[in-house]
């Protein structure tokens, strides 16, 4: 399994984990305007229970703190996430 890769194109972007040419987990974002917004959120059903979810969470909050974003959490796992741990998460979210 590779560690989370991250391809921002422009304003579209994902952060995914793959292994081999598989991918396991994907995260779909836009950027725009110091904004990050996360579309969605899916593992693969062989990939399920294993923490990728929480993987590409972890990994898109780091990047959008390097880059001094907000998030706009439009994916219902992230938005949970946000809502559960507002904490954790305070600094980032775009409500």
């Amino acid at each position: 399994m590779s560690l989370v890769a991250i391809n921002i194109t422009g304003k579209k972007g994902v952060f995914e984990i793959t292994e081999g040419t598989k991918r396991l987990a994907e995260m779909e974002v836009g950027i725009k305007d110091g904004i990050l917004t996360v579309y969605h959120t899916e593992v693969s059903p062989e990939a399920e229970g294993k923490g990728l979810a929480k993987v590409l969470l972890e990994s898109m909050v780091e990047y959008a703190r390097a880059n001094s974003l907000k998030v706009v959490p439009l994916c219902v796992f992230v938005l949970g996430q946000f809502k559960r741990h507002p904490e954790t998460y305070a600094d980032l979210w775009q409500g």
